[in-house]
C-alpha cells in the first residue's frame, strides 16, 4: 500500500506497523519494515515517531485504548453499580478471551510488548481501576455499596478478578469451566461489595 509521504498520518504508520508485527513479530518487526509496507521512506516514518521504541509504545497504547474505551462507556450507563460492574468486567474478560482465542500470534506480540512498556502498562492498570472505583464510588453514593476506601476496593476488585483478565494467565482460558469459575468469582466479589 503506497502511501503519499507528505500525507502520511500516525494513522497510517500504526496500522502498518500492527501489520508488520503481526507478519514478523516484535523481535524482528523493523521501521524499515513498516516504512516498506507503505511505500515510504523510513525518514517518514521517523518523522512521526522518534525512535522505533516510541513507535512500539504508540501501538501498544493503541491496543491498550481498543480494550478500555468501550469499557469506560460502561461506567455511565443507567443501571445499578452491581449491574455496570459485573458487565465492566464481563466485557474485560470477553475482549481479552476474544484476542487470545482469535489472534493468537498479535494477543502474544501484544504481551511481548507491553513487558517492555511498563509505564503504559501501569497508566492502563490505573485507568481500569479508575472506572472501577467510579461505579464503586456510584453504588457507594446510591447505598447499593458499603466500601470506607474506594481506591482500594478498585484495585481488590481488579487483583480479585486478574486470572481472569491478566494476559499471564491466558493458558488457563481455555478451560471449560473458566466461565462458571469467573461468574463465581465476580459474584463474590459482588456480595462483598454490597451494603449490609
Amino acid at each position: 500500500m503506497a502511501v503519499n509521504e507528505s500525507g502520511l498520518t500516525r494513522e497510517e504508520i500504526l496500522q502498518a506497523a500492527e501489520e508488520v508485527l503481526r507478519r514478523f513479530g516484535p523481535a524482528k518487526a523493523t521501521v524499515v519494515d513498516v516504512a516498506r509496507a507503505l511505500g515510504v521512506s523510513h525518514g517518514s516514518v521517523y518523522r512521526h515517531f522518534a525512535s522505533k521504541v516510541a513507535l512500539r509504545d504508540a501501538v501498544t497504547a493503541l491496543w491498550l485504548a481498543r480494550i478500555t474505551e468501550p469499557l469506560s462507556a460502561i461506567v455511565h450507563q443507567a443501571a445499578p453499580a452491581s449491574t455496570r460492574l459485573r458487565m465492566w468486567l464481563e466485557g474485560l474478560v470477553a475482549q481479552k478471551h476474544a484476542k487470545a482465542k482469535f489472534e493468537p500470534e498479535l494477543f502474544a506480540t501484544y504481551l511481548a510488548l507491553a513487558v517492555d512498556a511498563t509505564d503504559m502498562v501501569r497508566t492502563h492498570v490505573a485507568h481500569m481501576e479508575g472506572d472501577i472505583a467510579a461505579i464503586i464510588a456510584d453504588g457507594v453514593a446510591h447505598g447499593e455499596f458499603a466500601v470506607a476506601d474506594v481506591q482500594a476496593a478498585a484495585r481488590a476488585v481488579l487483583d480479585a478478578t486478574a486470572r481472569f483478565h491478566n494476559p499471564v494467565h491466558a493458558s488457563s482460558w481455555t478451560s471449560p469451566q473458566i466461565d462458571a469459575e469467573f461468574n463465581t468469582v465476580v459474584t463474590l466479589v459482588l456480595a462483598g461489595l454490597r451494603a449490609r
